[in-house]
Formats: structure tokens, sequence, C-alpha cells
């Protein structure tokens, strides 16, 4: 397997109009450093999370504050969509294991997404393994398993070369999402629980003893 010729950029790969800066990525942190008000907002949101009782001991209260999610209805569409890309679906067969693309890390795919805060419609295959990749940097112990993503984004014979590339474009997946990689469990099961007999989310890894 051969990879198609790789993108100069991002906005190439999103195939989406990005007014006044050659990367749809770019352009999000562009509009906002532009746009006080805009940033401004951001930063609260950023801030912003709700708070639910843990527990109860006596008549006190114990609370912890929870995060609030970003993905949208878009961003799950988008995520189905690609989920039907052949070189997606080999990936995943391949990955017998679930090692990489085990439910939680795919669902963190979608709140990346809606971190990112492109239109859904140009989400496709490279964003897909951007993010996964970034998930599994956050979540895995293990450096080499995410390794196996790069032959099938970037061809068996030319990830070698074009793995730098990708890299780069990793890091401005991740600038774009406000550098914000960790997501809860609980944000991944409201995820799930929004398609919850889909296919995908029956990857559960099982763990030796």
């Amino acid at each position: 397997m051969r990879a198609q010729a790789w993108p100069p950029s991002l906005s190439a790969v999103a195939k989406c109009p990005a007014p006044q800066d050659s990367s749809p990525l770019a352009s999000t942190s562009t509009s906002s450093r532009h746009n006080p008000k805009l940033k401004a907002l951001r930063k609260r949101d950023l801030k912003r999370g709700m708070w639910a009782v843990t527990s109860m001991e006596g008549t006190k209260l114990c609370m912890k504050k929870r995060r609030r999610a970003n993905f949208r209805p878009e961003d799950q569409e988008a995520f189905y969509r690609l989920l039907e890309d052949p070189v997606i679906q080999s990936f995943l067969e391949a990955d017998v294991f679930l090692r990489v693309s085990d439910k939680y890390l795919l669902s963190m795919v979608v709140e990346y997404f809606g971190r990112v805060g492109l239109p859904g419609d140009c989400y496709n295959r490279i964003h897909f393994f951007l993010a996964l990749y970034i998930a599994c940097d956050m979540e895995e112990d293990n450096p080499v398993s995410k390794w196996s993503i790069f032959p099938f984004v970037l061809g068996k014979e030319d990830w070698p070369i074009l793995y730098k590339e990708f890299l780069r474009l990793q890091a401005e997946f991740f600038h774009a999402m406000g550098g914000r990689a960790w997501v809860t469990p609980e944000i991944c099961e409201e995820i799930q629980a929004q398609n919850p007999l889909h296919w995908v989310w029956t990857r559960e890894r099982h763990y030796l003893p």
C-alpha cells in the first residue's frame, strides 16, 4: 500500500477554505488572536466546568468539578463517516488487541474534533489519525504501539520518510485543540452513549490478569 501525495498543509487535507491563512487549524488561532472578544470567550470556555456531588459524609458534601465536553453532533457524524474509510477500516482490523484503537481512544477522537472546531465535513482520514495519535500519546505507556499508525496513513514504503511531516501536523492539530489532550472517562462514555449500539463501541480492551 502506497500513500497518496502528501499534502503540504492541513488546508489541502481538509479541502475547506481558510480565509487569510493557509491552514484551517492555524486560522482558528489567527482569528482569536485578532479578536479580543473571541479570545476571551475561548479562555472562559477552558475554565468552564460543572460541579457534581461525589460523596456525602454526614452533613458535608464532597464535590468534584467535571469537565464539560466539547464535541458536537457534526463531530460525531464526521467520526462515523470516517469509520467507513477503507484505510481506517483496515487499520482497525489490524489492531486485533485494541492497543491503539479501543473504544476509549476512539471516543477521544470525537472530543478532539470538537476542541479543534472545524466544520464536520472538513474532517478526513488525516485528521482521524492525527487525533488518534494524540490520544495514544496521552493514554498509552508504550510509545511503540502508536507507531503502527504510520504505515496505514503514510504508506508501508513511505512512512520512514514522511513520519516527521506527520508529527509536524500532529503538533499543529494539538495547538488547535488549545493544548488540551486529557479527556475524562465520563466524556468518553457520554460520547458512546449517543449511539450505544454502534459496532465501534464494542471495541473493549480486555487486560490479562
